[in-house]
């Protein structure tokens, strides 16, 4: 088991153990004593917006440094563009301080390998291990000849955008679109209004100011209201949305209706099929019925895996699959990036568009969601008691589940960024499906 690595990396409260810059100091020791050993010479180190990134990148800059590895700082820039610009310099692994969609004053370290892979649990207990021996007061330091040094890459943003726009076939144009782009005051803040506008879209740019307290601050894909108000506001053809970290991606069409990642996966899904794709599609528990009956209109075997981006990924790597995702935006079309990509995905989304001559409104008719109800329960943790174990909740998840019988599903899960217990149900009816989710709440809080 893991102590500090969840999901997604380390993520906390800043100033809060673990995160703290002493705490980043020897994870970043840790971490390059593991790399190191297998050959990793140089990391990059990217981040979002928020204030603490600089505070974190000096701590990790320095515990790389102390381990022997040499650093390369890209500054901010969306996680996947670290992913991509790790394997473009020829770095060996790659680190993002972001905590992705939470409030600014969390922070969060994300270490991958070259590609944007995400590190295996294996090396992820291994670099825990060494962790605790810093934290222990063991931390040493190599040498001064062979302390690691440290350069900071100007080009970055540039390089990624270039790469971004060429993923919109040569002989399409966003001309004649008018689009609405909320980057979250977060890392794409200057990379995504670039690659839109630079294809030829008629850009509108909300929430592209940070401030470093501002990121996904009532905006970005976890707050899509400004988005869908913008869209009508300005009778825009679609808008897109990202989060902090420019990793999820959210839509709405000319309606102003939110088009989630199930959707676009759907239609990302049939685009694929229509071009010879013989693969299935990897989701999660989370994924809604919906999509599963939608793929199984059009043949297309569904699996799914547990909630996060780094079990679809698993997911795709057994099965030799090449797309997958989540409903909250995580999309992974491994024949265009490496790793999960809002910008390159939404691209995919209006190449399909495009190439059909139809509208986001309309392509999504071809998937029917079931109404789901998802409510976040936050906890105190308590080392003898699993809240998901009480008699009381066993007894509401068991009424529930008889309620709905085949018609609909039941779904607990523990966040793992985040002291929370997500609760979803999913019903033919969206009363149905709220009732049944307040009554599980109501038992985890009492």
């Amino acid at each position: 088991m893991r102590k500090y690595f969840g999901t997604d990396g380390v993520r906390g409260r800043v100033g809060e153990f673990p995160m703290t810059p002493i705490f980043a100091m020897k994870l970043g020791w840790a971490a390059g004593k593991v790399l190191g050993a297998e050959g990793v010479k140089e990391v990059l180190i990217g981040k979002d917006t928020r204030a603490s990134g600089y505070m974190l990148e000096s701590a990790l800059e320095a515990g790389f440094s102390a381990a022997g590895v040499n650093v390369a700082l890209v500054g901010p820039l969306p996680t996947p563009g670290v992913a991509y610009l790790t394997s473009t310099f020829r770095a060996d692994a790659g680190v993002v301080i972001s905590a992705s969609h939470n409030p600014f004053d969390d922070n969060g370290i994300k270490i991958f390998a070259q590609g944007g892979q995400k590190l295996t649990d294996d090396q992820e207990h291994e670099i825990e291990c060494w962790l605790q021996v810093a934290i222990d007061g063991g931390m040493s330091c190599v040498s001064s000849a062979k302390l690691g040094k440290a350069r900071r890459i100007d080009d970055a943003a540039g390089r990624y955008t270039e790469y971004c726009k060429a993923n919109l076939p040569g002989h399409l144009s966003l001309n004649g679109l008018k689009i609405v782009v909320d980057s979250a005051n977060g890392a794409a803040y200057k990379v995504a209004p670039a690659v839109y506008s630079e294809l030829g879209a008629e850009l509108i740019s909300i929430h592209d100011t940070p401030n470093g307290i501002n990121i996904n601050e009532s905006c970005g894909a976890t707050n899509l209201q400004s988005l869908c108000e913008t869209v009508l506001a300005h009778q825009a053809d679609l808008g897109i949305a990202l989060d902090g970290d420019a990793d999820r991606l959210m839509m709405v069409d000319h309606t102003g209706t939110v088009v989630d990642g199930d959707e676009l996966l759907f239609l990302l899904a049939k685009d694929a099929k229509a071009l010879g794709y013989s693969g299935g599609v990897v989701g999660t528990q989370m994924s809604n019925l919906g999509l599963e009956q939608a793929l199984a209109g059009l043949e297309m075997p569904f699996l799914r895996a547990k909630v996060g981006d780094r079990y679809v990924m698993e997911q795709l790597k057994a099965t030799g699959w090449r797309l997958g995702g989540e409903g909250s935006g995580h999309l992974l079309s491994l024949d265009h990036a490496s790793t999960g990509d809002a910008i390159i995905a939404s691209l995919r989304v209006l190449s399909c568009l495009l190439q059909q001559g139809t509208r986001l409104f309309d392509a999504k008719q071809g998937m029917h969601k079931l109404p789901q109800t998802l409510i976040n329960v936050r906890y105190t943790a308590q080392a003898d008691i699993d809240p998901l174990e009480t008699d009381q909740v066993q007894a509401a998840v068991a009424l529930v589940e008889t309620a709905l019988g085949q018609d609909g599903r039941v779904l607990l899960r523990k966040s793992g960024t985040e002291p929370l217990i997500r609760v979803m149900v999913e019903a033919v009816d969206a009363h149905q499906a709220q009732h049944c989710a307040e009554q599980i709440a109501k038992a985890l809080v009492n």
